[in-house]
């Protein structure tokens, strides 16, 4: 079964599909999007050999010349040198305005072929079809686009929305445990943030959700992407509601800072420890009540993820690193720290003006050094 949700933005809406068997129906549903039959696709290494066959048989079968763009796999891809080779080789491919990029892989590979597509000749469509679950309940949808700086993550990019988004639930069977994991902390987060029966149905189900059942697992992203399709209708561009979506990223991101975007923390690992102690915070502020905070470390917890810095020994952590890196925020305003903060599971809000003296205090009794 198919499920569709509809992204409702004025004069750039489109669909999300979700379900399984989608890349062997990709064609049906990509071609009518095409001014003429061609089409690139970004992927990895990995992805390239997993599932490229079936996407460029696929496109090929119905008259569609599918170029192959080939990057390394990991984070430290969506850099300035990784944004430059994936332009020249489009350029190289002599790719038009009228046609498409297909991001085909995880949050990497979408995010920079995204902002390629966004600056490519001033602007190409583009088409997401996400292969983690990090991707396909986040990054896919929504139109954020970027690559990372040495001052922190997402700091060079666009908004540049995609014409279709397309969730093949069959992709993750080939996901490596860790990544099912890392997928499933943006899951709870919208639980978290705005839906407390979500979470109190992940709380009870959420190992069904990591280890694939198939009704736990579409439950879970069509809950996950009606939730953001609906925040990014109201709010495109992270002006007003659209922040909430990053509960957990300020603390997460900092912490991947720390550790150089590497494997040794992986973005969705960041996101859960950030949720965890998002609402530790908003607990030791008294904005939330502590045994929710106490719901929140244990439901993360319960999918394998990390939610307190002592399960990240191997890196000694700063407060005042720490707390340089959330400066450099894209939330942060007028030099001063923005956070998303909570007043209960369901419920969370944006904090401006954080005092950063609570918030160092925070750290060090979180385990960070002073």
């Amino acid at each position: 079964m198919i499920e569709t949700l509809r992204v409702g933005l004025q004069g750039r809406a489109y669909d999300v599909l979700i379900g399984p068997g989608l890349i062997d129906a990709a064609a049906a549903h990509i071609k009518p999007l095409l001014k003429r039959p061609v089409a690139a696709i970004v992927m990895d290494d990995t992805v390239s050999g997993l599932h490229s066959p079936r996407l460029i048989g696929a496109l090929e079968a119905a008259g569609v010349t599918a170029h192959a763009i080939v990057i390394r796999p990991g984070e430290e891809t969506k850099s300035w040198a990784g944004l430059e080779d994936v332009c020249e080789r489009l350029l190289a491919l002599g790719l038009e305005r009228g046609d498409l990029v297909i991001a085909f892989g995880g949050g990497v590979v979408g995010d920079l072929a995204g902002f390629a597509a966004a600056i490519y000749k001033r602007g190409i469509d583009f088409v997401q079809i996400p292969t983690t679950l990090l991707s396909q309940v986040d990054s896919s949808v929504g139109g954020k686009t970027a690559i990372d700086s040495p001052h922190g993550k997402n700091l060079i990019g666009a908004f540049h929305q995609p014409r279709l988004v397309l969730a093949d639930l069959g992709m993750l069977d080939t996901l490596p445990a860790r990544e099912m994991v890392c997928g499933y902390a943006e899951v709870i987060k919208y639980g978290l943030l705005g839906d407390a029966a979500f979470f109190d149905w992940l709380e009870a189900d959420g190992p069904e959700v990591v280890a694939r059942a198939p009704e736990a697992l579409a439950r879970a992203v069509g809950r996950s992407i009606a939730m953001k399709a609906e925040i990014v209708a109201l709010d495109e561009k992270e002006a007003g509601p659209r922040a909430l979506l990053n509960l957990g990223h300020t603390f997460g991101h900092a912490l991947e800072s720390e550790t150089g975007f590497g494997e040794a923390l992986k973005h969705g690992e960041a996101v859960g420890i950030g949720c965890a102690m998002a609402f530790r915070f908003s607990a030791a502020l008294g904005l939330c009540p502590g045994q929710d905070a106490v719901r929140a470390e244990r439901a993360i917890a319960a999918a394998g993820l990390p939610t307190r810095l002592a399960d990240l020994s191997a890196h000694p952590f700063k407060a005042d690193a720490l707390i340089a890196h959330m400066a450099q925020d894209k939330k942060a305003e007028g030099g001063a720290l923005t956070f998303i903060l909570a007043r209960r599971i369901g419920e969370a809000f944006v904090a401006k003006s954080v005092d950063p003296a609570p918030l160092r205090d925070f750290l060090i009794a979180e385990g960070a050094l002073a």
